[in-house]
């Protein structure tokens, strides 16, 4: 590059995240686990692009979706944006292709997403969404199984202190109509106000539903200005709770206005918890929660959400529910859905913090070839390939460096657990020098254990017969997989 030529500053957007080996590792690790617990439940993978025509976003996640898109205009100057969700791709799919998506369809899918939101703790503009959903099927006794694959998902990542809140959308709009606010957009502003109580308290939740009130940065927050005995009932019915699912109905069944919506309501709930009791769901680990509401317009009937008591500024790590209506948007019948989503990159920020999930890595190489002299290029290789051939992840050193300690030195920086290391000597003798290099590390940080560790039979260094190659690598390695 020319001395003129002005270097631009390496940055990332606001919102993003650059992510490396050590990022990606434990990642694909979680994905692993998560992708075996929707396998076992019989779904399959599908896939969208990142790109949607915009008609296909606007409208369907409700107005505060609508403000977070990124808009953009393809090549043919036609109005596009990126996909706020995986959701509602999935709609248009299934109006799409009827005759190769034949409901009852499962389906699960993992890609970026992108919303214009504030970035905070385990937040992004772009983040990983991991989905599963359910077509074709009116039961909430599919609704109950996607809360176990939920509850199985944390198990699978050994986090047993978490739980699942779970609502109906169809309660809320009981109470609603009980309390005569019937006008679709008003009802939309008071779930939308409800779905904030975990973000900004009871008395913010009061202030809105009455007259609004002024946010931390001075913002005025319109309110949906109910009369002061409707907000104390709005108020009083998000509070009802109850040791059991059972108990929380019984109660809500008092709470709710003696409506036809009401018992439709109530009785899905009743079904709701046989089906998590069948599926082994434990009162603890899934919880009826009356103000949970979710913030996404499309939802119609149960809905849930997974929190994690001891990482609370993480919020909710999975959430989702019953979409009924959301396909009708696309074609002239409908099909009735449910799902849910795991938020990849908030789930991996709170197993952190937690000191859960996978261990951090720094590359998957098990073993670093290294020459000393005046190696042929061509023996580098042959190693590497024979180790290889045994399914033993292996990087060949030729870096500009090639003395012994640049070559350890990178070997040591990667974490690579094992060196083999040929030279003109070794390979006339036939021979290889293999090196354990966690555990050379482990002596030269407690010298006064080295004795121990070659009474243990751990010598960090050994020269053995070129057949023996992959063999003692194996065991070297062995050493330190549990």
């Amino acid at each position: 590059m020319s001395d003129t030529t002005p270097r631009v500053e390496p940055r990332t957007l606001k919102g993003f995240q650059d992510l490396l080996a050590e990022d990606l590792l434990p990642r694909q690790t979680v994905i692993r686990s998560i992708e075996a617990v929707f396998q076992r439940y019989g779904f399959s993978p599908l896939e969208t692009p990142a790109l949607e025509y915009l008609d296909t976003l606007v409208g369907a996640g409700g107005e505060e979706t609508n403000k977070a898109l990124f808009r953009l205009q393809s090549p043919e100057e036609e109005d596009i944006a990126l996909r706020f969700d995986l959701t509602v791709p999935f709609a248009r799919l299934l109006a799409q292709y009827p005759e190769r998506l034949k409901p009852p369809v499962r389906r699960y899918a993992i890609g970026p997403v992108w919303r214009a939101d504030k970035p905070g703790p385990g937040r992004f503009r772009q983040f990983t969404q991991f989905d599963i959903d359910v077509a074709g099927a009116e039961s909430v006794a599919v609704d109950a199984e996607v809360i176990a694959v939920m509850c199985d998902v944390m198990l699978a990542l050994g986090v047993t202190d978490f739980t699942v809140l779970v609502n109906n959308r169809k309660v809320i709009d009981a109470l609603l109509d009980g309390c005569g606010i019937t006008e679709p957009a008003r009802q939309k502003h008071v779930l939308r106000v409800i779905d904030k109580l975990q973000k900004v308290g009871i008395e913010n939740i009061r202030a809105e539903l009455g007259r609004g009130r002024v946010d931390d940065s001075g913002d005025p927050i319109p309110g949906v200005n109910l009369d002061d005995a409707t907000i104390e009932r709005v108020i009083s019915f998000i509070g009802v709770n109850g040791a059991t699912r059972a108990e929380v109905v019984a109660s809500l069944e008092k709470a709710l206005p003696d409506i036809e919506p009401s018992r439709e309501a109530l009785a899905e709930m009743r079904d709701l918890a046989e089906g998590l009791a069948a599926l082994n769901v434990s009162e603890a680990h899934a919880k009826f929660d009356p103000s949970l509401a979710r913030g996404l317009d499309y939802y119609t009937g149960p809905v849930f959400e997974t929190i994690l008591p001891n990482a609370p500024e993480f919020g909710s790590v999975m959430g989702g529910g019953r979409y009924d209506q959301l396909v009708e948007r696309f074609m002239d019948r409908n099909i009735p859905c449910t799902g849910m989503s795991v938020g990849l990159d908030r789930l991996l920020a709170a197993l952190r913090h937690l000191g859960a999930g996978a261990a951090p890595a720094k590359t998957v190489v098990q073993a670093l070839v290294v020459t000393m002299g005046a190696v042929p290029k061509g023996e580098t290789l042959k190693v590497a390939a024979e180790l290889r051939a045994a399914g033993i992840r292996t990087e060949t050193y030729f870096g500009k460096k090639m003395n012994m300690k640049s070559q350890l030195s990178h070997a040591d920086h990667y974490e690579i657990p094992v060196a083999v290391i040929i030279g003109e000597d070794e390979i006339a003798k036939g021979v290889v020098s293999i090196k354990d290099l966690r555990a050379g590390k482990q002596a030269r940080e407690a010298i006064q254990d080295h004795d121990a560790y070659r009474k243990a039979g751990t010598a960090t260094q050994v020269t053995v017969p070129r057949a023996e190659l992959v063999q003692t690598v194996t065991e070297f390695l062995a050493r330190h997989s549990a």
